[in-house]
């Protein structure tokens, strides 16, 4: 008896069509849990940061909070709140994502990277258009001025991203292990806040403080968005030996930490 041949394996055009489909339909999957059909729907995908945003530049306003330079207020939140949002929602919408869609993993097409990154995306979706929203209202409105090099602000916003992602889907698969990083990310998150560079210049602080807050890896990605947008106003300080190769070890951590679960994993 003439055994049979193998199966030959897809064209990688088709794997990805196939794939391409399967993040579409989590994406449409979780804005519809999340927002519904109601009210304005997944309109609040990118209204919600977006009132974040606003609030946190009105309080500072009225608070006329001091941030270590003569930029605008209004201008210095929206560079930095807007960034908070994007690397701390990020996990903050992985961990515990796989306890609430183990059926899906009954779908052959679908793994668990790829419920980590439809979320992901939905929240670098959300944060994008209220970066991207409120800087052409408060251009439009004369409260700021155009970004001087939009290349290095969309550079710096990746990268603030690359960073939120990596950690996000390292957190994801270790939470669906242990109940004890979803209760620890909260409050670290709340701590790593007033640190990430968000309420202040890295040049306001003393050299000594300096080295020690560049050790965080989102600070340098604010730094280059503030460098983009205000140009020669600011001394931005930033190391790309260092947060790259970061972000990359980080990366390799995610892709393990999701493949060590994911056989683990008993689909419910």
């Amino acid at each position: 008896m003439t055994p049979a041949a193998p199966l030959a394996r897809p064209p990688l055009r088709d794997s990805l069509r196939v794939q391409g489909r399967v993040l579409v339909a989590l994406l449409l999957r979780e804005m519809l849990t999340r927002y519904g059909r109601h009210n304005i729907g997944f309109l609040w995908l990118f209204v919600e940061p977006m009132l974040f945003t606003l609030g946190v530049a009105a309080l500072w306003t009225a608070a006329k909070a001091y941030h270590g330079s003569n930029l605008p207020i209004v201008a210095f939140a929206l560079t930095g709140y807007s960034s908070v949002l994007l690397w701390r929602n990020m996990p903050g919408r992985c961990i515990g994502a796989l306890w609430s869609n183990l059926s899906l993993l009954y779908h052959r097409n679908i793994r668990v990277l790829d419920i980590y990154v439809a979320r992901i995306a939905l929240e670098f979706g959300g944060a994008s258009m209220s970066f991207a929203g409120l800087s052409v209202l408060f251009i439009v409105l004369g409260w700021i001025d155009p970004p001087k090099n939009i290349l290095e602000v969309v550079g710096g916003w990746l990268l603030i991203a690359w960073f939120g992602a990596a950690l996000a889907i390292t957190l994801g698969a270790l939470s669906h292990e242990s109940e004890l990083v979803d209760k620890l990310w909260h409050p670290a998150s709340y701590l790593i806040f007033p640190l990430s560079g968000s309420a202040f210049l890295v040049d306001a602080l003393p050299a000594a403080a300096q080295k020690y807050v560049l050790y965080i890896p989102m600070v340098h990605g604010t730094e280059i968005v503030r460098e983009g947008y205000f140009g020669s106003r600011v001394h931005a300080h930033y190391d790309l030996g260092y947060v790259l190769p970061f972000c990359l070890v980080l990366t390799f951590v995610a892709l393990f930490t999701t493949q060590w679960v994911a056989r683990r994993v008993v689909p419910e």
